[in-house]
């Protein structure tokens, strides 16, 4: 599936819930309203929506929240989606909080992989910044996706408060075959706080601590992320620099909201309502749609000027 500038969308982000059990300060800090339930896809929704996607060309699917783990049953849907014709890969983004519960049954569902976002190491900032005592469980998670065999990646949003804690986060890819990927901060929702901080600047810190960054010149994963061996690392350290270092042109992603809202691009609020056809059973209605919103999607986003349209933040959206 072509948009108007040529590039090719083969990757949807879906968001299962707006729910979370963190109160990260950038995304989700007490006090943000939810949307009531019945607004919420069900699974059978979802699925439907990812059927109608993949005959459109979509062939990648990551699971997002909020916490995606909270939503109940959450690996059923991973069985639905993986049986899906067309579909490649089903991935999904975690806090990693119920991730040693709930791996067991998301591998056996089918699960081929799994982002842990991790800010730091450093108990009390984690405290700080997710507003819980919980960095322990995110270790536990950690361990056990690695010992299942998944491919995991760490993702930290580079901020102010952990400046100085990123290099201890790079050495976790030292001894484990994980990738620890750093993500400026978008001025989304509650991410218009805090400013963005270019991730040259952590590139130039690895590489004068550990020497040259080698670059990966091989797909690694969908997503945008740019990755770099260290010697002496069994895993990798990647970077999105989404604000400093735009890749609009490359651009193969949609995201899915909660709400059955079709977003094209994080910037705007341009996009499609699928919910109302979804529930109809109208499944050429909803492809007509998700073709029509690809179509007419942004050439590019404008963060490095101001943060994005509408009020909407990372935890409706699908993060």
């Amino acid at each position: 599936m072509e948009d108007s500038f040529g590039r090719e969308i083969e990757y949807m982000r879906v968001s299962v819930t707006d729910r979370c059990n963190l109160r990260c300060v950038y995304c989700m800090p007490k006090g943000v309203k939810t949307i009531p339930a019945r607004e919420i896809l069900t699974f059978e929704e979802i699925r439907d929506i990812c059927s109608a996607a993949a005959s459109l060309g979509i062939k990648y699917i990551r699971l997002t929240g909020g916490e995606p783990l909270v939503r109940l049953g959450v690996e059923r849907l991973v069985e639905m989606i993986k049986a899906v014709d067309g579909i490649e890969g089903l991935t999904l983004t975690t806090n990693g909080v119920l991730l040693e519960e709930k791996l067991p049954g998301l591998v056996r569902a089918g699960l081929d992989g799994v982002n842990i976002s991790l800010d730091t190491l450093d108990r009390e900032l984690f405290r700080r910044i997710t507003g819980f005592d919980r960095l322990d469980d995110v270790k536990k998670g950690i361990k056990a996706a690695l010992y299942s065999g998944v491919k995991v990646k760490l993702n930290t949003v580079i901020m102010e408060e952990n400046r100085n804690c990123l290099t201890r986060l790079a050495e976790l890819a030292k001894d484990e075959p994980l990738d620890v990927r750093f993500i400026e901060m978008m001025p989304i929702g509650e991410g218009q706080r805090y400013g963005s901080i270019s991730g040259e600047g952590v590139f130039s810190e690895l590489e004068e601590k550990y020497g040259r960054l080698e670059p990966c010149f091989d797909r690694i994963g969908s997503g945008p992320a740019r990755y770099y061996s260290i010697d002496g690392f069994e895993g990798r350290v990647g970077f999105i620099n989404a604000v400093h270092g735009a890749f609009c042109g490359s651009c193969n992603r949609i995201r899915l909201t909660s709400a059955g809202f079709l977003k094209t691009c994080l910037c705007y609020e341009d996009g499609a309502d699928l919910k109302a056809a979804v529930r109809r059973g109208d499944l050429d209605e909803v492809r007509c749609l998700m073709a029509e919103a690809v179509k007419n999607k942004p050439k590019a986003h404008h963060f490095a000027l101001g943060p994005a349209e509408g009020e909407g933040g990372m935890n409706r959206i699908g993060g």
